[in-house]
């Protein structure tokens, strides 16, 4: 598997598991002390997440929870291109991903300066995705789902889900290769078009994602696998998520996309 990710000019090392911690630019997000609606609120935030020893930061304008409201374009730039570049100038070290699916708002968050696109939908959402991050090189996180955030709950038939995950992975990636793109994250998609048993069954497999030879992301983090299981809420999910993040670490997960980056650092310190 490949251990390491080149991000423009820096090589990120992946054989210590590495921390992503979760900026929403949304009113929205399900998890309610992710949000942060002003300037001065995400720089706060970031600062924190980079002091509790994120390695990168991921940011994002639209809601991708299940049901979550559609908004435009314009929306979603609004919410996140002057907080790009303020984060650019002002923590010029820091690797920021954009947490897009749509190629007009990946390209402007990379003209203002982010490092990575975070695709949830793998380029289904918008075909001319790909495009975008073939011409700019882009560090690419390659997720799986199904449907769009509106619908993607009412799609979790599958035969066999892991066979029909490695078909869409290994067709992707194909693709992208031909386009000579070689830094490429999976994200398996807990959450989205799955259902808790589902995710369950993904997260005790995730090591058959080997398969693949790329980085593994994982982002578990509050989530409803976590929450409707436990019968609790995402703001009492702190524990459930240690635990989660741990078992995805001892799988091989290279990426921890996480709303609490302190406790997610120390399962990196323990087991590393």
């Amino acid at each position: 598997m490949k251990n390491h990710l080149k991000i423009g000019k820096k090589l990120l090392d992946l054989s210590t598991p590495k921390i992503m911690g979760i900026v929403n630019i949304t009113p929205d997000s399900f998890y309610e002390n992710s949000r942060f609606n002003s300037i001065n609120n995400i720089l706060s935030q970031i600062e924190k997440h980079l002091d509790d020893g994120a390695d990168i930061i991921d940011i994002g304008g639209y809601s991708t929870r299940p049901g979550a409201s559609n908004i435009s374009i314009e929306e979603e730039l609004k919410r996140i291109s002057e907080p790009i570049k303020a984060i650019k100038s002002i923590f010029p070290n820091c690797i920021l991903s954009c947490d897009t699916f749509r190629s007009q708002v990946a390209q402007i968050a990379i003209d203002n300066g982010a490092d990575i696109i975070n695709d949830i939908s793998g380029g289904e959402l918008d075909k001319n995705m790909i495009n975008v991050i073939a011409k700019n090189k882009t560090p690419y996180i390659l997720m799986h789902s199904k449907g769009t955030p509106q619908t993607m709950q009412s799609h979790t038939d599958y035969k066999s889900i892991f066979k029909e995950m490695i078909n869409y992975f290994s067709q992707k990636l194909e693709l992208l290769h031909e386009l000579g793109l070689t830094e490429i994250i999976i994200d398996p998609g807990f959450g989205f078009a799955k259902t808790i048993e589902q995710n369950f069954e993904l997260l005790n497999k995730l090591e058959d994602f080997y398969f693949l030879k790329q980085p593994i992301l994982v982002g578990v983090s509050r989530k409803s696998m976590i929450y409707k299981k436990l019968d609790t809420t995402p703001n009492e999910s702190l524990n459930g998520t240690t635990i989660l993040n741990t078992i995805a670490i001892s799988k091989g997960a290279n990426i921890l996309r996480v709303h609490d980056v302190k406790e997610a650092k120390e399962i990196v310190k323990l087991l590393f």
